[in-house]
C-alpha cells in the first residue's frame, strides 16, 4: 500500500464518518416537523419487520405535521401502534385511511437535553476521524520499518493526514453548531 492510497483511504473513511453524522443529526428532532425522523420506525407487514416507508407514503403536510398514508386499506392501525411504541415521543392521530403525526412543541429543558446530545455525538465521531487518522499514521509508520518509504515521505504523509483530520473535524464542528441553533431556534 502506498502513501497515496492511505490517505485515500483515510479521507474515503473520514467522509463517511461525516455522512454517518450527518444521519445521526438527522434523527434528532427539532420543533419542525421532518419526514426523516420516521425514518426508523418498523411495522409489521405479513410477519415481518419492514421500514415505515415500504408500506406506507410518508410526507409533510405542514410545517409541524407529518402525513402517513398506508398502501393498503389494513396497515393503517399497524402503522399507528409503531409510530406510538416508538421511542420518538409521538402520538399519531388517523383520519380515515391517512394518519397525521403531530410534532409536539419542545420544552426548553428538552432543547437543551437535545444541544447535550449533537455535542456528544459530534464528540463521538471526532473520536471516530482521530482513529483513522491514528491508523493511517501507523500504516505509513509499517512501511517506513519495512523502508519502503523515506522519512521525509512519512512526515509529509503525516502532515497531510493531520491536515486531512483537521479539515474534517471542523467540518463536524460546523454541524454541531448548525443542528444546536436548529434545536434553540423557537
Amino acid at each position: 500500500m502506498s502513501i497515496a492510497e492511505i490517505k485515500k483511504n483515510a479521507e474515503q473513511k473520514m467522509l463517511k464518518s461525516i455522512e454517518a453524522f450527518k444521519v445521526e443529526l438527522s434523527k434528532i428532532r427539532t420543533g419542525r416537523a421532518h419526514p426523516g425522523i420516521l425514518d426508523q420506525v418498523q411495522v409489521e407487514y405479513y410477519g415481518s419487520m419492514v421500514p415505515l416507508s415500504q408500506v406506507a407514503n410518508v410526507s409533510l403536510q405542514d410545517a409541524r405535521t407529518i402525513s402517513v398514508q398506508p398502501w393498503e386499506k389494513g396497515m393503517g392501525a399497524k402503522i399507528e401502534k409503531a409510530i406510538r411504541e416508538s421511542d420518538l415521543g409521538l402520538n399519531p392521530s388517523s383520519q380515515g385511511d391517512l394518519i397525521r403525526v403531530p410534532m409536539p412543541p419542545l420544552t426548553e429543558e428538552r432543547r437543551k437535553e437535545l444541544t447535550k446530545v449533537v455535542k456528544s455525538a459530534g464528540e463521538d465521531t471526532k473520536i471516530a476521524v482521530r482513529n483513522l487518522r491514528r491508523d493511517a499514521n501507523e500504516h505509513a509508520k509499517r512501511l517506513l520499518k519495512d523502508k519502503e518509504i523515506t522519512e521525509d515521505d512519512d512526515r509529509r504523509s503525516q502532515d497531510e493526514i493531520q491536515k486531512l483530520t483537521d479539515k474534517t473535524i471542523t467540518e463536524i464542528d460546523k454541524l454541531v453548531q448548525a443542528k444546536e441553533a436548529e434545536v434553540l431556534a423557537v
